[in-house]
């Protein structure tokens, strides 16, 4: 019996998506297992039915666990909403590929045995087979990538920063003595606005400085959805360098930053030394203008271990670190910690410069 060329294809793809199973792997370095491989297969699918135009069931998932929403969630297209999409570019050139994959896809499955019959030209009939289904599977393969990594660039960008933003709040424990209140590179002001309508709740008196880099952000649209979130009179922002925060010392009580820092330095490569010391300028930043006692609370991609290093090597206090959550297809990790209230320099001990 002469094998089908669509069995020789699709048997190909299967073994190929063997492979492709480390890719769902939230670490790189972490064995997968059956029950992340079906989570990133939901994932998949589920993105892929919610962009359909109609019959969308997105529109009726809430955020939180799956026994119900947590206090204070949303669902996602609440969130799209106000703010919008972070990394819009990103997600359509993702897409639009994964669209030009499936058709380049469906059209090698469809004149699957003209293709061998060209690549028999060099090879044996079981080589050529296994060229046209190998190519033809590479192709699929990487349809289904594209629409995995638009997908969670997607869900990075609303519902998981969502989330992830909440969870930050809630590591300060009290912010009715709240009095200012810094969010380091505030973006589309998900966490900016999160920060302030906390300190409203507790009845703080207080405000919060949305500071970004000129020209990353539309300061005026950040201030625009913060009063449609009702809090435009705790929030201000303004530009400037985070490696030279425009704040006197010990200015705040508390800081914030979410998927901002590893973007300091980036002209000179993420690898780089030159970008690694930009980075900890702005950690050293983010203590000098962190009031004693007062309490920062960064999330982050890649660079979260070095952040804690650096901490460590300025004596901070309380530092935490959460388990790694995949985001925008990177690895990333909140980190708090707490400013000491007074350091005793010791018998041979220098004073600390925050800023080195």
């Amino acid at each position: 019996m002469t094998p089908s060329p669509t069995a020789d294809y699709l048997f190909t793809i299967a073994t190929v998506g063997i492979v492709a199973k480390s890719l769902c792997a939230s670490d790189p370095f972490e064995k997968p297992n059956a029950g992340k491989v079906a989570a990133a297969i939901s994932v998949v699918f589920e993105v892929l039915r919610d962009l359909m135009p109609s019959g969308s069931m997105f529109r009726e998932r809430k955020m939180g666990k799956s026994s119900g929403a947590a206090p204070g969630s949303r669902d996602w297209t609440q969130i799209y909403a106000i703010y919008g999409l972070e990394q819009w570019q990103t997600i359509i050139f993702l897409f639009f590929n994964a669209v030009l994959f499936t058709i380049m896809s469906l059209l090698y499955l469809t004149y699957f045995h003209p293709i061998t019959l060209f690549f028999h030209r060099l090879l044996p009939i079981d080589s050529a087979r296994f060229a046209a289904g190998f190519t033809g599977s590479v192709t699929a393969l990487s349809a289904l990538c594209l629409f995995f990594a638009s997908g969670h660039f997607l869900y990075s960008s609303l519902p998981l920063h969502y989330d992830v933003v909440q969870r930050m709040v809630s590591s300060v424990n009290d912010w009715s003595t709240v009095k200012h209140a810094l969010d380091l590179g505030c973006g589309r002001g998900i966490l900016l606005n999160a920060v302030a309508t906390q300190m409203k709740k507790e009845g703080s008196s207080g405000r919060v400085v949305g500071l970004d880099r000129s020209k990353m952000t539309s300061l005026s649209s950040t201030l625009r959805t913060a009063k449609i979130e009702g809090v435009g009179e705790y929030v201000t922002c303004r530009e400037g360098d985070p490696s030279r925060l425009p704040f006197g010392d010990g200015y705040f009580d508390v800081v914030v930053s979410a998927v901002f820092i590893h973007t300091v330095g980036k002209e000179y490569g993420h690898r780089t030394v030159e970008a690694s010391a930009e980075r900890m300028r702005v950690i050293g930043e983010m203590v000098r203008v962190l009031k004693p006692g007062g309490v920062a609370v960064v999330w982050d991609l890649l660079h979260v271990p070095e952040y804690v290093r650096r901490l460590q090597e300025l004596k901070m206090d309380d530092i935490r670190v959460s388990e790694r959550v995949t985001a925008f297809m990177a690895s990333s990790q909140i980190v708090s910690f707490r400013k000491p209230s007074q350091h005793v320099i010791g018998p041979g001990e220098v004073r600390l410069d925050w800023r080195c």
